[in-house]
Protein backbone atom coordinates (compact mmCIF):
# COMPACT_ATOMS: atom_id res chain seq x y z
CA UNK A 1 0.00 0.00 0.00
CA UNK A 2 2.77 2.35 0.84
CA UNK A 3 4.65 1.52 -2.31
CA UNK A 4 1.40 2.27 -4.65
CA UNK A 5 0.41 5.50 -2.25
CA UNK A 6 4.34 6.73 -2.80
CA UNK A 7 4.19 6.12 -6.38
CA UNK A 8 1.03 7.56 -6.69
CA UNK A 9 2.01 10.90 -5.42
CA UNK A 10 5.17 11.14 -8.00
CA UNK A 11 3.94 13.17 -11.01
CA UNK A 12 4.77 11.55 -14.17
CA UNK A 13 7.85 13.09 -16.36
CA UNK A 14 5.11 14.11 -18.91
CA UNK A 15 3.26 15.89 -16.28
CA UNK A 16 5.98 17.67 -14.96
CA UNK A 17 7.34 18.97 -18.60
CA UNK A 18 3.99 20.15 -19.70
CA UNK A 19 3.40 21.83 -16.29
CA UNK A 20 6.95 23.30 -17.44
CA UNK A 21 5.91 24.57 -20.75
CA UNK A 22 3.13 26.13 -19.37
CA UNK A 23 5.30 27.81 -16.87
CA UNK A 24 7.56 29.24 -20.06
CA UNK A 25 4.83 29.67 -21.77
CA UNK A 26 3.33 32.16 -19.18
CA UNK A 27 6.77 33.83 -18.60
CA UNK A 28 7.26 34.76 -22.46
CA UNK A 29 3.84 36.18 -22.71
CA UNK A 30 4.44 38.08 -19.74
CA UNK A 31 7.89 39.43 -20.73
CA UNK A 32 5.98 40.46 -24.38
CA UNK A 33 3.93 42.58 -22.42
CA UNK A 34 6.15 44.22 -20.59
CA UNK A 35 7.90 45.10 -23.36
CA UNK A 36 4.88 46.25 -24.98
CA UNK A 37 3.96 48.07 -22.25
CA UNK A 38 7.40 49.50 -21.55
CA UNK A 39 8.02 51.22 -25.65
CA UNK A 40 4.15 52.18 -25.31
CA UNK A 41 5.21 54.61 -22.29
CA UNK A 42 8.10 55.67 -23.95
CA UNK A 43 5.78 57.31 -27.03
CA UNK A 44 4.26 59.85 -24.57
CA UNK A 45 7.90 61.12 -23.50
CA UNK A 46 8.66 62.22 -27.45
CA UNK A 47 5.28 63.90 -27.71
CA UNK A 48 5.54 65.59 -25.07
CA UNK A 49 9.05 67.23 -25.68
CA UNK A 50 7.79 67.69 -29.16
CA UNK A 51 4.65 69.88 -28.00
CA UNK A 52 6.91 71.51 -25.34
CA UNK A 53 10.10 72.51 -27.37
CA UNK A 54 7.62 73.65 -30.33
CA UNK A 55 5.73 75.94 -27.99
CA UNK A 56 8.78 76.69 -26.10
CA UNK A 57 10.54 78.07 -29.19
CA UNK A 58 6.87 79.87 -29.94
CA UNK A 59 7.30 83.42 -30.39
CA UNK A 60 6.99 86.51 -32.76
CA UNK A 61 7.75 90.13 -33.55
CA UNK A 62 6.96 92.28 -36.10
CA UNK A 63 4.89 96.12 -36.78
CA UNK A 64 2.39 95.10 -34.68
CA UNK A 65 4.70 94.35 -31.41
CA UNK A 66 6.28 91.13 -29.81
CA UNK A 67 4.08 87.58 -28.82
CA UNK A 68 5.42 84.86 -27.03
CA UNK A 69 3.91 81.67 -25.22
CA UNK A 70 5.09 83.21 -22.11
CA UNK A 71 2.47 86.01 -22.33
CA UNK A 72 -0.36 83.81 -22.23
CA UNK A 73 -0.93 81.39 -18.49
CA UNK A 74 -2.41 78.37 -20.57
CA UNK A 75 0.67 78.04 -23.06
CA UNK A 76 2.84 78.51 -19.55
CA UNK A 77 0.63 75.37 -18.22
CA UNK A 78 1.17 73.35 -21.14
CA UNK A 79 5.02 73.63 -21.25
CA UNK A 80 5.05 72.88 -17.87
CA UNK A 81 2.15 69.90 -18.24
CA UNK A 82 4.56 68.34 -21.05
CA UNK A 83 7.16 68.74 -18.74
CA UNK A 84 5.92 66.62 -16.16
CA UNK A 85 4.07 64.11 -18.45
CA UNK A 86 7.69 63.70 -20.02
CA UNK A 87 9.37 63.11 -17.07
CA UNK A 88 6.57 60.85 -15.59
CA UNK A 89 6.54 58.84 -18.87
CA UNK A 90 10.22 57.96 -18.76
CA UNK A 91 10.11 57.02 -15.23
CA UNK A 92 7.39 54.78 -15.58
CA UNK A 93 8.86 53.10 -18.43
CA UNK A 94 11.96 52.14 -16.55
CA UNK A 95 9.32 51.08 -13.94
CA UNK A 96 7.40 48.68 -15.96
CA UNK A 97 10.58 47.57 -17.78
CA UNK A 98 11.95 46.01 -14.55
CA UNK A 99 10.94 42.44 -14.15
CA UNK A 100 9.12 42.58 -10.23
CA UNK A 101 6.37 40.45 -9.17
CA UNK A 102 3.28 42.38 -9.75
CA UNK A 103 2.15 43.41 -6.06
CA UNK A 104 -1.09 45.73 -5.34
CA UNK A 105 0.87 48.32 -4.37
CA UNK A 106 2.46 48.30 -7.83
CA UNK A 107 -0.72 48.13 -9.18
CA UNK A 108 -2.38 50.91 -7.46
CA UNK A 109 1.15 53.16 -7.93
CA UNK A 110 1.05 53.17 -11.50
CA UNK A 111 -2.78 53.18 -11.16
CA UNK A 112 -3.21 56.29 -9.45
CA UNK A 113 -0.05 58.25 -11.72
CA UNK A 114 -1.82 57.19 -14.70
CA UNK A 115 -5.23 58.76 -13.85
CA UNK A 116 -3.66 62.34 -12.61
CA UNK A 117 -1.40 62.87 -15.41
CA UNK A 118 -3.51 62.11 -18.04
CA UNK A 119 -6.25 64.86 -16.42
CA UNK A 120 -3.07 67.12 -16.21
CA UNK A 121 -2.35 67.10 -19.79
CA UNK A 122 -6.17 66.81 -21.02
CA UNK A 123 -6.49 70.13 -19.37
CA UNK A 124 -3.58 71.54 -20.29
CA UNK A 125 -4.94 71.35 -23.71
CA UNK A 126 -8.23 72.16 -23.15
CA UNK A 127 -7.47 75.31 -21.38
CA UNK A 128 -4.67 75.81 -24.85
CA UNK A 129 -7.34 75.14 -27.28
CA UNK A 130 -9.52 77.43 -26.05
CA UNK A 131 -6.54 80.63 -26.23
CA UNK A 132 -5.78 79.69 -29.47
CA UNK A 133 -9.83 79.38 -30.53
CA UNK A 134 -9.73 82.67 -29.16
CA UNK A 135 -6.28 84.19 -30.98
CA UNK A 136 -8.16 82.26 -34.49
CA UNK A 137 -11.45 84.37 -33.91
CA UNK A 138 -11.47 86.60 -31.30
CA UNK A 139 -14.54 87.75 -28.85
CA UNK A 140 -16.47 90.18 -29.92
CA UNK A 141 -18.62 90.58 -26.97
CA UNK A 142 -15.77 92.16 -25.13
CA UNK A 143 -14.16 93.12 -28.05
CA UNK A 144 -10.99 91.37 -28.54
CA UNK A 145 -10.38 91.26 -32.00
CA UNK A 146 -8.25 88.16 -33.38
CA UNK A 147 -4.38 87.96 -32.87
CA UNK A 148 -3.26 85.22 -35.98
CA UNK A 149 -4.23 87.73 -38.47
CA UNK A 150 -1.15 89.67 -37.24
CA UNK A 151 0.86 87.03 -35.38
CA UNK A 152 0.13 83.67 -38.21
CA UNK A 153 2.98 82.05 -37.23
CA UNK A 154 2.63 82.16 -33.80
CA UNK A 155 -0.68 80.77 -33.96
CA UNK A 156 0.41 78.29 -36.10
CA UNK A 157 2.78 76.91 -33.68
CA UNK A 158 0.42 76.79 -31.21
CA UNK A 159 -1.74 75.15 -32.93
CA UNK A 160 0.64 72.30 -33.52
CA UNK A 161 2.01 72.20 -29.98
CA UNK A 162 -2.04 71.81 -29.11
CA UNK A 163 -2.27 69.12 -31.83
CA UNK A 164 0.76 67.05 -30.40
CA UNK A 165 -0.58 67.51 -27.07
CA UNK A 166 -4.05 65.59 -27.19
CA UNK A 167 -2.01 62.90 -29.08
CA UNK A 168 -0.37 62.21 -26.17
CA UNK A 169 -3.75 62.99 -23.89
CA UNK A 170 -5.17 60.12 -26.41
CA UNK A 171 -2.00 57.82 -24.97
CA UNK A 172 -2.17 58.59 -21.61
CA UNK A 173 -5.70 57.42 -21.83
CA UNK A 174 -4.75 54.08 -23.47
CA UNK A 175 -2.10 53.72 -20.57
CA UNK A 176 -4.78 54.00 -17.94
CA UNK A 177 -6.97 51.87 -19.25
CA UNK A 178 -4.21 49.44 -19.06
CA UNK A 179 -2.65 50.52 -15.47
CA UNK A 180 -6.64 50.07 -14.61
CA UNK A 181 -7.33 46.93 -15.93
CA UNK A 182 -4.01 44.91 -14.73
CA UNK A 183 -5.28 46.42 -11.42
CA UNK A 184 -8.93 45.65 -11.27
CA UNK A 185 -8.62 42.04 -12.95
CA UNK A 186 -5.68 40.98 -11.35
CA UNK A 187 -6.77 41.08 -8.02
CA UNK A 188 -9.50 39.10 -6.11
CA UNK A 189 -12.44 40.58 -5.00
CA UNK A 190 -12.73 41.63 -1.33
CA UNK A 191 -13.33 39.70 1.25
CA UNK A 192 -17.82 39.58 2.26
CA UNK A 193 -18.28 39.58 -1.40
CA UNK A 194 -20.93 37.11 -3.07
CA UNK A 195 -21.01 35.36 -5.93
CA UNK A 196 -23.95 34.22 -6.44
CA UNK A 197 -25.83 37.84 -5.08
CA UNK A 198 -25.32 41.44 -4.88
CA UNK A 199 -24.80 41.65 -1.56
CA UNK A 200 -21.78 42.33 0.94
CA UNK A 201 -21.17 40.61 4.21
CA UNK A 202 -21.09 43.43 6.29
CA UNK A 203 -24.65 45.21 5.23
CA UNK A 204 -25.98 41.39 5.94
CA UNK A 205 -28.60 41.45 9.00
Amino acid sequence: MGDKSSVAAVSSPMEVGSRDNRNEDENGKMSSMRNAETLFRLLPVALSLASLVIMFKNSQSNDFGSLSYSDLGAFRYLVHANGICAGYSLLSAIYAALPRPSILPRAWTLFIFDQVLTYAILAAGAASTEVVYLAYKGDEAVTWSDACSSFSGFCHKATASVAITFVCVICYGLLSLVSSYRLFSNYDAPVGYVHKGIEIAAFQA
